[in-house]
């Protein structure tokens, strides 16, 4: 029977770091030898219209989580802006009832703020900044009070990486490395 999976949510306003802490935090599973996987979930229902009626983020974690397990991997990585808030609908979207540790991270309108406008440079950057205020004021008031906040406020991204590090446990308990899958060559192709 396989391995039960492990899921750390990482949520948070734009500009706060969770893109950054969760490449850190991979840079560091990575260096360990632990396996895992990493999935930007901000990216898995990015389209105009904006498709949410139809759980089609939901949909694409249960299709690419799929592959991942289907190679061995029993740890992920999830970030999306409010992904705290909604854990159990995301973990049942995994389809193997994983265990779940979550961690919203916090900073202040003015770190989002300047940390946004290193990597916006459109027109819309103050539309972005804005939403972003916004996003914070809902993810406080609406994220489960067992979340743990993690601000982001003048600590660096290995600093992040080494407290959700901590959260998941997964240094202590190392999962081991999928195997490599078999390359399938086309037949009377060159080796």
């Amino acid at each position: 029977m396989p391995l039960r999976s492990e899921v750390l949510f990482i949520g948070g306003r734009s500009g706060v770091g969770k893109s950054a802490a969760a490449f850190e935090l991979h840079a560091r599973l990575s260096s360990l030898g632990i396996a895992h996987a990493v999935i930007e979930g901000d990216t898995l229902d990015l389209a105009f219209p904006p498709p949410w009626e139809h759980h089609l983020a939901e949909r694409n974690l249960a299709a690419v989580w799929a592959n991942y397990r289907a190679l061995g991997y029993r740890r992920l990585i999830y970030t999306n802006t409010v992904s705290v808030r909604f854990t159990d609908q995301l973990a049942a979207a995994m389809g193997d009832d994983p265990v779940v540790t979550a961690a919203l991270l916090t900073s202040s309108d003015r770190t989002a703020a300047e940390r946004l406008a290193t990597r916006i440079q459109g027109s819309d950057l103050q539309e972005h900044q804005d939403r972003s205020s916004v996003a914070a004021l809902e993810l406080e008031e609406r994220t489960p009070d067992r979340v743990p906040r993690i601000d982001t406020d003048g600590r660096s991204v290995r600093e992040v990486a080494d407290i959700l590090l901590d959260l998941t446990g997964w240094a202590a308990d190392p999962a081991p490395a999928p195997p490599a899958p078999a390359i399938q060559r086309p037949a009377g192709r060159p080796r």
